[in-house]
């Protein structure tokens, strides 16, 4: 009765060890000969250390890859190279896979685990079953960790009933919190997979087993929430009660884990269910999509990445980067890479926001086989940043924009590459051309990356000195000047770092930084999508959650290659808290993998305005993204969802259509209409030269929508178009004073649908080959005989209508300026409206190959068609039949 009571406990827990060691040391899977008291007790002992090419610092020389390759309880300690702990940020991302970072042999060379006898890689659902033993047996070790993790926890409990209790039970269920649930779900899921494996067969399914996992990741959450308040307790109980600090310093449950270990007690559970959702990647890519797994495996994934999405979001600001001198935490919260103008001049950086400072560096070039350095550009300490404007006395930096044709052009070649890439791919010997061409992608998309950005971010020191960088969209610009502003909040020092403190913090930045790679699709998998190519189309419904009155309009933004774009916007709902647009819009996607919902209340107030180009004045109120997954966005109905911005939710619905199904030109069953009646059939009835819809639609776009910015590239709200078409097709009287009370980009919507529907294109199928012969001609003078002829050859109606449109997409192009509209624009938007042919008898059942093909060679050739007009000396219908060429007349 006299004896401390962990006299008693310590036997029990060292027999109970020694047992779990026997039992598990035959499988060389669990023994203290190879694992510390540490791991052995604790699920949660190691921080997560992504095994990815990207991450060669989390693979030191001895770390010990179990075969199932997922579980490694190797010898990475945590530590940054001051010897400060670090937290790092959970990557839900499939580039973590670690079956693309294998143990490395004594030459360097990595060394691939072996696999099972019978099983070799490649071979369907045998791969499948590889995966899934793999992940099997690290479960067994997951199990045993948390079993033997439990065990103090059982005694504790026995004698918190006595008169001597170590712990009360709250403090027990406080400090041991969900390990119980935790333990269970992972032993019935073992106990579930374990048959399947053993009786494996091309019929056995697991997806349900791995839909059930991924449905009970709640209790993880719970574990998480907790985790502030079980630091708190233990450290309270070992300071208070002797007999637990005694328990806790042999477990590893007190203040010995919870002070020096703290950030890795929170990571081991989620880094559980990061490699889960690894797993599911791979099972999917080795589970053909009409097995029943196939959708099952899917949903959990979904649940999983969604789970990670929230946990990365609220444990952001807890990753502990490095110990400043006064021993306090320096966290990193943020960090990307961003172009900054420098003496005049385009330089990408990655930017690095800590708790107390800004951090610009640039990567310094290394040997091959070196780790990659960062180094130092400038940092500025929060307590001495504002992003007060620039007063008229200071001159902004000038910036070199380049011409829209140019970024257009590197698009085209990029896309040119994407293509080549797919055939050599499948060529016998197309290896190192591949590898070239990759290259080659790479630094033409690094160099549109770099060039792209133009929207101004402009940060200041309060001692005088400006940095400016460009951004793609002002979603960035908001995101990290919210970032800034919320920790600026905060009682901050201004903080002056020596050299040697200065490099240490870069270093760290190598280890520490979340974002690894610029968006350059040759720095993406393989196996990773490549994105949707076609037309989404997005209903923005409704908002609510504003607080006050307010004037309120949505933009659209698509990411298209690395960078995003804006694409729509919504008209402005007046003076309301619950704004209804109930607007359709038909969005253009090049590659995209993620569609943007930013919400503004629309600034009125003239003296507010910014006279710097591209800076938008109105107040972002919230934004959102939602991820474009193919399974989901493909279907034929119409998907509803919601986005949660800042307390704000608008609701949208969004579908799509790909490229080859939504450009198939559709005659119109009714021939009293406009919409896809052939030209020459309008023009006759209308007794006109060019059809009424066009020159109406011309003549309001130049009369109110000459300055407006994106105009035919902005999407009008497809309701209104529909509703216009209806007034054309149906000779509404009314129409004039539609097209008045109109949005202006509804307008040019309607005209481009005109075109698009066509039953033929203007420049009709019978010339389409010779316009692609044409346009690929060098010698100028053959090249100007051709094109002309080509348009000489026309039917009246058709040639008409073409030269008034192209003079009147001069005219848009001269005001560039002011609407950013170039002839290049004008080319890309109305090129494949105006030639793409209609569906012949011998291009029926032909299927475009990859997204890639149609947008690279076809569209290209038509875009360059429609400029080849475009910056052409004015075209007279008159002078063009009375001039004759040098050759045949036959086409």
């Amino acid at each position: 009765d006299k004896a401390p009571l962990y006299v008693f406990i310590l036997p029990l827990l060292c027999v109970s060890l020694c047992c779990l060691s026997a039992s598990k040391s035959s499988k060389n899977c669990f023994s203290l000969s190879s694992l510390s008291c540490l791991s052995l007790i604790l699920p949660i002992c190691l921080p997560v250390c992504p095994t990815s090419p990207h991450f060669p610092h989390c693979v030191p020389p001895d770390f010990n890859y179990n075969t199932d390759g997922y579980e490694g309880d190797g010898a990475e300690d945590g530590k940054s190279q001051d010897g400060s702990e670090t937290m790092p940020f959970i990557d839900e991302s499939p580039t973590m896979s670690p079956q693309l970072c294998a143990p490395r042999g004594p030459d360097g060379e990595t060394v691939s685990p072996t696999p099972p006898e019978g099983l070799l890689p490649g071979k369907g659902l045998e791969m499948k079953k590889l995966v899934l033993s793999g992940f099997l047996a690290s479960e067994e070790i997951y199990i045993n960790q948390l079993e033997a993790l439990l065990l103090p926890m059982r005694p504790l409990k026995a004698t918190a009933t006595t008169s001597q209790p170590v712990l009360t039970i709250q403090q027990i269920e406080t400090i041991f919190y969900k390990i119980q649930d935790i333990f269970e779900i992972h032993k019935e899921f073992y106990d579930a997979l374990l048959p399947n494996i053993q009786q494996w067969d091309e019929k056995v399914t697991v997806g349900h087993l791995f839909q059930k996992l991924a449905s009970q990741l709640g209790v993880y959450k719970a574990f998480v929430d907790n985790y502030k308040v079980a630091l708190e307790t233990a450290e309270k109980c070992s300071q208070a009660n002797s007999q637990f600090q005694k328990i806790s310093e042999v477990c590893c449950l007190g203040s010995t884990l919870f002070s020096s270990l703290s950030t890795a007690l929170l990571y081991k559970p989620i880094d559980r269910v990061t490699r889960s959702t690894l797993v599911l990647h791979d099972l999917l890519k080795h589970t053909p999509k009409d097995h029943p797994d196939f959708p099952l495996l899917q949903d959990a994934l979904r649940i999983s990445q969604n789970f990670l999405s929230s946990i990365n979001e609220e444990i952001d600001p807890r990753r502990t980067a490095v110990t400043t001198p006064k021993g306090e935490a320096r966290q990193l919260v943020k960090d990307g890479f961003l172009v900054e103008v420098s003496e005049g001049s385009r330089k990408l950086r990655h930017v690095f926001l800590f708790t107390d400072l800004l951090l610009c560096a640039k990567m310094k070039k290394t040997a091959v086989g070196r780790h990659q350095q960062y180094e130092c550009k400038w940092y500025i300490p929060l307590a001495d940043l504002t992003f007060q404007t620039l007063d008229d006395s200071d001159s902004c930096p000038h910036v070199q924009m380049l011409p829209e044709h140019e970024i257009e052009e590197m698009k085209i070649k990029i896309s040119v590459i994407k293509s080549e890439i797919q055939k050599e791919k499948k060529a016998p010997k197309g290896q190192s051309r591949v590898e070239r061409l990759r290259k080659k992608m790479n630094e033409q998309e690094s160099w549109l990356l770099l060039h792209s950005p133009t929207i101004p971010f402009r940060i200041h020191n309060k001692h005088g000195k400006s940095y400016q960088f460009l951004l793609s969209s002002d979603y960035e610009r908001s995101e990290w000047r919210e970032s800034i502003q919320k920790l600026q909040k905060k009682d901050l020092q201004a903080c002056v770092l020596s050299s040697v403190e200065l490099q240490v913090l870069t270093s760290s930045c190598f280890k520490l930084r979340t974002v690894h790679n610029i968006p350059v699709t040759s720095n993406k998998d393989d196996e990773e999508t490549p994105g949707l190519y076609g037309f989404l189309h997005v209903i923005v419904h409704s908002a609510k959650g504003f607080k006050e009155s307010a004037n309120l309009y949505c933009t659209l933004e698509v990411d298209s290659y690395g960078y995003f774009v804006s694409k729509a916007k919504t008209r402005v709902f007046r003076d309301t808290t619950e704004p209804q647009w109930n607007e359709e819009f038909e969005i253009e996607l090049e590659g995209s993998q993620c569609l943007r919902i930013l919400c503004y209340e629309k600034c009125y107030d003239k003296s507010k305005l910014n006279k710097d180009d591209n800076e938008i004045v109105d107040k972002i109120m919230g934004k959102g993204q939602v991820q474009l997954d193919p399974q989901t966005v493909q279907s034929k109905n119409w998907h509803m969802d919601v986005i949660e911005m800042n307390g704000i939710k608008v609701e949208f619905s969004m579908k799509f259509t790909s490229r080859d199904l939504s450009l198939k030109r559709t005659p119109s069953k009714k021939q009293s209409g406009v919409f896809g009646v052939k030209i020459n059939v309008v023009t006759k009835r209308e007794r006109s030269k060019v059809p009424y819809i066009v020159r109406q639609c011309i003549e309001e776009v130049e009369k109110r929508g000459i300055d407006e910015v994106g105009i035919y590239r902005i999407s009008g709200v497809a309701t209104d178009i529909q509703a216009l078409k209806t007034a054309f097709d149906t000779n509404t009287k009314d129409i004039l004073v539609m097209l008045s009370d109109m949005d202006i980009n509804a307008i040019a919507g309607t005209l481009k649908l005109y075109f698009r529907e066509l039953p033929e294109p203007l420049l009709t199928d019978r010339l389409y080959p010779a316009f692609m012969e044409g346009i690929a001609l060098s010698d100028p003078a053959a090249k100007e005989n051709c094109m002309m002829h080509l348009l000489r050859s026309l039917p009246d109606p058709n040639l008409i209508t073409f030269l008034t449109l192209l003079e009147h997409l001069k005219r848009v192009a001269e005001k560039e300026p002011i609407n950013k509209m170039s002839l290049h624009n004008l080319a890309t938007v109305f090129g494949p409206t105006l030639l793409r042919p209609s569906e012949s008898e011998s291009t029926k059942g032909q299927h475009i190959t990859s997204a890639s093909d149609i947008w690279s060679h076809d569209v290209m050739a038509q875009v360059q068609v429609l400029l080849y007009y475009l910056q052409h000396p004015p075209i007279s219908f008159a002078e063009l039949k009375r001039n004759t060429l040098y050759f045949s007349t036959d086409v």
